[in-house]
C-alpha cells in the first residue's frame, strides 16, 4: 500500500536578524515595558525582510528553490502546488500559479491557495495527503507556508510587531509504495475569539469602496490569552494518538506552533509526551505563523533529531480559532 511521505524540507528566511533590543528600545519610548512578554513567549531573535525586494512570495518561491534543488527535481516533476498564507502578495491569480511559473511547473500541475491563518500549511499538509491518498495520479506535491506580517502591524502592538519573524518553508510530498507516512489527523473549531484577530480591519469591500486610509490595511488585535487552545490541543492530540495506537512514548518530534513557549511545554506535558520531545525554533525565529511548525521540522532533521521511520506530531493553531494536528511517519 503506498504512503504520503515527506520526501524533503527546506526553509528561507531574510539575511537581516533582529535582536529583542530594537523593539524593547521602540516600546521603551512608547511607555510600555515588553521584556516580560518577550521572555514569557521565548523570544530572542527574528529575521526580519528590510528591503523592498522581499516579500511573502518571493520566500516562497526561495524555499521552494532550495527544497527542488535538494531533492534533484524540477518544476516539470511537481503534479501539485499548495501555497499557504495569511499574507498572500496577491489575491488573484494564485501565488500558487506565480509559483508554477517561476520553477516551470508541468501543464497538468494542480495550483491552489489556501489561508488558514497561522494552521495554513499544517492544514494544507494534511489536506494534500488526504487529496493524494484519494488520487493516485499525483505522485508529487510541492507545499509552501510563507507570511510576511510585518507591512500589517500596528507598530504600538507589542504581540504583532514584536513577535514576529519573516520566513518560509517547503516541502516535497511523495507517494511511496509500502510505506507509511501520513497516518491521521483531527481538527477542533471554537469560534470564541474570531473577531479578536480581524485582517484587513474593516474588510476589503469597505476598502473598495473608500479607499484605504492608514492603518486600515493593518491587522486588528484584541489582546485574548491564548492559553485558550491549550485544552482543546491536549484533547485533540491524545484522541489522534488513542485512535491510532499510538504511544505518546513513540513520538520522536513534536512540532507544535511556535506562537508560545508555555504552550509548547502545556501540551507536551499534557499529552505525555517527552520533555525534549518538542522542537522549539521561535528563540531564533520568532513567531513565523503558518510556516512555524515546518521550520521545526527542519531543525528536527537538519540536527539528526529524528531519521526516516521515526514518528513525528504536528500541531498549530489559526485565529478564530482552529487547532489542526496530525502525525506521519518520516
Amino acid at each position: 500500500m503506498a504512503g504520503i511521505c515527506i520526501k524533503d524540507i527546506d526553509i528561507y528566511h531574510p539575511s537581516n536578524k533582529v535582536g529583542n533590543d530594537f523593539f524593547i528600545q521602540h516600546f521603551d519610548e512608547k511607555g510600555i515595558d515588553i521584556r516580560g512578554l518577550l521572555a514569557t513567549l521565548g523570544r530572542d531573535t527574528r529575521y526580519s525582510i528590510n528591503n523592498e525586494e522581499e516579500n511573502s512570495l518571493t520566500m516562497a518561491f526561495e524555499a521552494a528553490s532550495n527544497v527542488l534543488e535538494k531533492t534533484g527535481l524540477t518544476g516539470a516533476d511537481i503534479d501539485l502546488i499548495a501555497y499557504a498564507s495569511q499574507t498572500p502578495e496577491y489575491i488573484f491569480p494564485t501565488n500558487s500559479l506565480m509559483i508554477h511559473r517561476l520553477i516551470n511547473g508541468a501543464s497538468h500541475t494542480i495550483c491552489i491557495d489556501s489561508n488558514a491563518n497561522c494552521a495554513g500549511m499544517t492544514a494544507s499538509v494534511e489536506q494534500v495527503s488526504r487529496q493524494m491518498i484519494a488520487n493516485p495520479r499525483i505522485k508529487r506535491a510541492l507545499v509552501i507556508g510563507s507570511d510576511h506580517v510585518a507591512p500589517h502591524a500596528d507598530k504600538s502592538d507589542p504581540v504583532y510587531y514584536a513577535n514576529f519573524g519573516d520566513a518560509a518553508a517547503a516541502v516535497i510530498l511523495e507517494r511511496v509504495e509500502n510505506s507509511s507516512g501520513f497516518i491521521d489527523s483531527i481538527y477542533q473549531t471554537d469560534t470564541c475569539v474570531y473577531g479578536n484577530s480581524l485582517f484587513p480591519a474593516e474588510g476589503l469591500a469597505k476598502m473598495g469602496k473608500t479607499g484605504v486610509a492608514n492603518g486600515e490595511f493593518n491587522v486588528k488585535f484584541i489582546p485574548f490569552d491564548d492559553s485558550i487552545c491549550v485544552d482543546a490541543a491536549s484533547e485533540s492530540i491524545q484522541t489522534l494518538l488513542s485512535n491510532n495506537d499510538i504511544a505518546p512514548e513513540s513520538i520522536k518530534a513534536a512540532c507544535f506552533s511556535q506562537l508560545s513557549l508555555p504552550n509548547i511545554r502545556a501540551v507536551s506535558e499534557r499529552t505525555g509526551l517527552g520533555s525534549d520531545v518538542a522542537v522549539y525554533i521561535g528563540d531564533e525565529f520568532g513567531y513565523t505563523s503558518t510556516s512555524s511548525p515546518f521550520i521545526a521540522l527542519h531543525k528536527a532533521v537538519t540536527t539528526g533529531k529524528i531519521e526516516r521511520g521515526d514518528k513525528v506530531l504536528f500541531w498549530t493553531v489559526g485565529a478564530g480559532w482552529q487547532n489542526v494536528a496530525f502525525v506521519m511517519e518520516y
